[in-house]
């Protein structure tokens, strides 16, 4: 089983300490923890596309470019590109460089993403959310079957007439994860493509997702994608030797986060007593201690058949050096016993 973390690389005023996190600073101790998880031997790290304040990363490709400069071995993601406001040729380009700079580390996660701010800001309509994704995903598999594109052109794409996509992958293709949040319709679509398949889980039960991740299991199957079909569980959490210690961290950060969002969709603040819901063994925050989150993670494994668990600790403001304890706790404590599973 890979192992690994993934951020959107927050800034704004910690909760706790009052403090002012700003792009600069993020980015930097962000580079630090990419090249930390990396020494650790942690297997992927990936950098959510947002276009708000609150978040640093809004060209995941520039910031994953610098860290394949400064790592080894660790597999360098988007999560996610939001492809619906992008061109699939330039984001082909942007993660085959990636990949020839890091020797063959580049991953594209494709998927919608969980807020809008993307659309007018690149000249695109929501009620093209639909079309916008399919067409553009298509084009993007399209490029990455070979180096020359012929592509007959839709409503939201250009026509391209036999020409070459350079850089090529090392390898001669990308990994491209297809992202999901829930629906028949995604799961449906990533099998269908034979693309591996990042299930976010940010919500609800995390056992409840096993027939979507069964339906896009047999999907993959129905369409000649058997050998292809692989599953990444996506998720929210923080590790601390202490598991009262990373649930106090953990949760004046998560809480900032989820109750502005919630402003915004119209759902009320986060009480302590939910969050200490969430991270009981079947809730789905992936909070405490180094065995309760390998005993958490094996014991969904069964029922939800996944390859790939990654971690989103950075929600919100936490302090830098707790956060580099985390990844210490994930890569030395819980990485090794996934793997034995």
């Amino acid at each position: 089983m890979e192992i690994g973390l993934y951020t959107f690389g927050d800034v704004g005023r910690d909760p706790v300490t009052g403090a002012t996190v700003d792009a600069q600073a993020r980015l930097g101790n962000l580079l630090e923890e990419i090249r930390l998880a990396d020494e650790l031997g942690l297997d992927v790290f990936g950098l959510g596309e947002h276009h708000r304040p609150n978040y640093a990363i809004s060209s995941p490709a520039t910031v994953l470019a610098a860290a394949a400069a400064q790592t080894k071995n660790i597999k360098l993601a988007s999560a996610v590109t939001v492809l619906s406001s992008e061109d699939p040729i330039r984001v082909y380009q942007q993660f085959s460089t990636i990949d020839n700079i890091s020797g063959g580390r580049a991953e594209i996660m494709a998927g919608r993403g969980s807020f809008i701010e993307s659309f007018p800001l690149f000249g695109y309509e929501l009620k093209d959310y639909d079309a916008l994704f399919e067409e553009k995903l298509a084009m993007l598999m399209a490029i990455n079957d070979g180096e020359k594109l012929t592509w007959p052109g839709t409503e939201f794409t250009q026509k391209v007439e036999g020409l070459g996509i350079y850089p090529r992958p090392v390898n001669g293709s990308l990994p491209i994860w297809i992202a999901a949040g829930g629906t028949p319709q995604s799961m449906v679509r990533a099998g269908a493509y034979g693309a591996p398949l990042a299930l976010a889980i940010i919500g609800g039960e995390p056992r409840r997702f096993a027939p979507l991740a069964d339906l896009y299991r047999r999907a993959a199957e129905q369409s000649g994608h058997k050998d292809k079909a692989r599953v990444s569980l996506n998720v929210h959490g923080f590790l601390h030797e202490d598991s009262q210690k990373a649930a106090d961290i953990f949760f004046p950060a998560q809480k900032a986060v989820m109750d502005q969002i919630g402003r915004e969709r119209g759902w009320g603040p986060q009480s302590r007593a939910q969050f200490d819901a969430s991270i009981t063994p079947e809730g789905a925050n992936f909070v405490g201690s180094p065995a309760q989150i390998v005993d958490k993670i094996l014991g969904l494994k069964e029922d939800l058949g996944f390859d790939r668990v990654t971690i989103q600790m950075a929600i919100g403001i936490i302090e830098h050096s707790e956060m580099l304890k985390a990844i210490e706790v994930l890569g030395t404590k819980v990485a090794p016993e996934l793997r034995k599973g």
